[in-house]
C-alpha cells in the first residue's frame, strides 16, 4: 500500500516496448511514485473489479491511470466508460496516452470523462520527451482519494 501522499502511477499498455519506454522515462523525469503496468483491458477492469463487477480497493491511496486506446481483449475506451460509469471509480483521473491521433476518437474520449489526451510521438526521441513532459506533470498534480464515492 502507498503512503497516503504518493499518487500510484497505473499504466495500462499492451506494447511491451512502449511500456518499458514509460516507466523509464517517468523515472528519468524524478518520478518515484509507486508504478504498476497492466497489460490489457481486461486486466484493468479485473484490477478495479471483482467477479461480481463490484470495485475492488486499488493498492494506492491515490491513482492516476494511463491508458492506451488500441488494445487485445477490452479497449481503452471501454476501461474508461466503465470506470467512469461507476461511482467508486468515476474520480480517478485518467489519462489517455495512445499513437491514436483521430479527432472523433479523442472527442469520444474525453465525452466519456477522460481528463488529459495525449498522442505518443510515433519518433522516439520526441516519444522519450513527451513522456518526461508527462512525469513532470505528475509529480506536481493533486488527485482525489480513490474510491471515495458512495458505494
Amino acid at each position: 500500500m502507498a503512503d497516503s501522499e504518493e499518487v500510484g502511477i497505473l499504466l495500462v499498455e499492451d506494447d511491451d516496448g512502449h511500456a518499458l519506454l514509460v516507466e523509464k522515462n517517468l523515472r528519468r523525469a524524478g518520478l518515484s511514485n509507486g508504478f504498476l503496468r497492466l497489460k490489457d483491458g481486461q486486466e484493468a477492469l479485473d484490477y478495479f473489479f471483482n467477479s461480481d463487477g463490484a470495485p475492488n480497493k486499488p493498492g494506492f491511496d491515490s491513482i492516476v491511470v494511463l491508458l492506451d486506446v488500441n488494445m487485445p481483449r477490452v479497449s481503452g475506451v471501454d476501461v474508461l466508460k466503465r470506470l467512469k460509469e461507476n461511482e467508486t471509480t468515476a474520480t480517478i483521473p485518467i489519462i489517455m496516452l495512445t499513437t491514436t491521433d483521430d479527432p472523433r476518437e479523442i472527442e469520444r474520449c474525453y465525452d466519456y470523462g477522460c481528463n488529459l489526451y495525449i498522442t505518443k510521438p510515433v519518433e522516439y526521441e520526441a516519444f522519450i520527451e513527451a513522456v518526461r513532459r508527462l512525469g513532470f506533470f505528475l509529480q506536481i498534480i493533486k488527485v482525489p482519494a480513490t474510491g471515495r464515492g458512495g458505494t
